[in-house]
């Protein structure tokens, strides 16, 4: 049954042009599929990861940052469409900020509302102007983000960079029907037969693209990769200039974690070898989760935003043919993932985090929370758009309180909904503890939330009038 599968699946893939890097990555990740591999992590086999090095600490002089950046390309994973938010496009062109500074040279939309993707260009454009670095930005895009994301980019002229791509393609593989593990077939929608292979997939799109490579050529020895739905990670020239002096092939940063942090993968190490591994939401046994999760036993959380020395990469990529030996990660939804009744799937992964253990001497750095600002849901959105944080002349996020905790209901789950609520702006959280809201509410202009602020489901859909105070006990004139 299963060698059936695979044979499906690799033609299928091959049928449709896929990188012959990514067929092969696919192919092994299959086998372990078949084998029973689940990619779990016990937390008997590891331990903490712990005294790691601050950003915070870190004593870099002006000259030694911009060496760095001079040296160091952006690289932002650009695939994802905000399915959890009801979008079928980029996220990276959703509207995020209304308050753009309009920095002098800044180019097109100096004033007016910004999206993720604008944010992250005008990001690299100031810090050009800052240093006199040539930072080229390089978006990873899925078959499903690209023509929209190329189309916005255009606006940029002045975006490409010594004549590099300002994007490569991330693969797709067929999803697996779950008892058979063959090729899923949809008529309703063929594009739903598809998946994208998770972020892990950047490296046999790296080896396909040919984008290590040119950078290597053009001068360029470090990349800073990152997810464009985290306006957090910057381009820094303090962690460019630390991990430049460090001689490691790789390192991740890492945060701190608070009660909140209930998702998202961490570094731990290795008691077999002592190196360090990934361990991912989806690789932690259910048994082991409470552990994964205590911050005084794991204290990091992974940000995602990694660092490589390009050299180093493009000869693992050579030597393995961009087939990198990362764990399984299996991931099981539907076909259509609107559609809890169609028919189960399993979705092969990986996390490109992981890679910190294919890479002897890699290391991490403890950062802070201002580099790790992702929007995974309208929640997260809602404290992007509002007064917690501000837009900065270059383009930076910065917190002018701690954000409070948003809670909204399912109604608000979708964007179409979520904009319509929230037509007239976000309302001011800077006094607010933390926002929760119940039912369908619809919020005028200039509402402040203040304390632990609360809207219970008035059974059916009410108003927030224009000016209003949301406190916990309600509406207040």
């Amino acid at each position: 049954m299963s060698d059936r599968g695979l044979a499906l699946a690799r033609s299928k893939m091959q049928a449709e042009g896929v990188a012959p890097a990514a067929i092969e990555t696919f192919t092994r990740f299959y086998h372990l599929l078949e084998s029973g591999e689940t990619g779990l992590v016990r937390e008997a086999d590891v331990e903490p990861l712990t005294d790691l090095p601050r950003h915070a600490d870190l004593e870099v002089s002006d000259a030694d940052a911009q060496a760095a950046l001079a040296r160091t390309a952006i690289i932002k994973l650009n695939g994802g469409l905000g399915t959890s938010m009801g979008m079928d496009r980029a996220k990276s062109l959703l509207t995020v900020r209304d308050d753009a500074p309009g920095a002098a040279g800044d180019g097109p939309g100096g004033t007016g509302s910004l999206t993720f993707l604008d944010v992250i260009v005008r990001q690299v454009r100031a810090a050009r102007r800052a240093t006199g670095a040539r930072l080229p930005l390089v978006l990873m895009n899925s078959f499903r983000t690209r023509d929209d994301t190329l189309a916005a980019l255009a606006r940029y002229d002045d975006l490409a960079v010594d004549g590099l791509p300002v994007d490569f393609l991330q693969n797709r593989e067929p999803k697996l029907r779950a008892d058979t593990l063959e090729p899923v077939e949809w008529p309703a929608d063929p594009s739903l037969e598809w998946c994208p292979p998770g972020h892990g997939d950047l490296y046999p799109a790296l080896h396909a693209s040919g984008v290590v490579r040119a950078l290597l050529d053009a001068g360029f020895r470090y990349a800073s990769v990152s997810n464009s739905d985290n306006l957090g990670a910057a381009p820094d020239g303090a962690i460019a200039a630390w991990f430049a002096a460090s001689g490691a092939p790789y390192a991740a940063e890492m945060c701190l974690k608070t009660p909140a942090d209930v998702k998202g993968g961490q570094l731990v190490v290795r008691r077999s070898d002592g190196r360090i591994v990934q361990r991912e939401t989806a690789q932690t046994h259910p048994d082991d989760v409470g552990v994964s999760l205590d911050p005084t036993v794991h204290r990091y959380f992974h940000t995602n935003n990694l660092w490589f020395d390009l050299e180093a990469l493009a000869a693992e990529l050579d030597r393995t043919g961009g087939v990198l030996e990362l764990p399984l990660i299996r991931n099981e939804k539907t076909v259509d993932p609107t559609d809890a009744s169609s028919p189960a799937v399993v979705q092969i992964e990986s996390a490109m985090g992981a890679a910190v253990a294919v890479f002897e001497g890699a290391t991490a750095i403890e950062v802070g929370r201002e580099r790790f600002l992702p929007v995974k849901t309208t929640n997260d959105l809602l404290l992007m758009r509002s007064d917690v944080y501000e837009l900065t002349d270059d383009y930076r996020l910065v917190a002018q309180v701690d954000a409070p905790l948003v809670k909204l209901s399912k109604t608000y789950k979708q964007i179409a909904a979520f904009d319509e609520r929230f037509a007239a702006g976000a309302p001011s959280l800077r006094s607010a503890s933390s926002l929760t809201v119940e039912g369908d509410w619809t919020f005028g202009a200039r509402v402040r939330a203040e304390g632990d602020a609360a809207l219970s489901d008035a059974g059916e859909p009410a108003t927030v009038p224009d000016g209003a105070t949301v406190t916990a006990d309600g509406v207040q004139p």
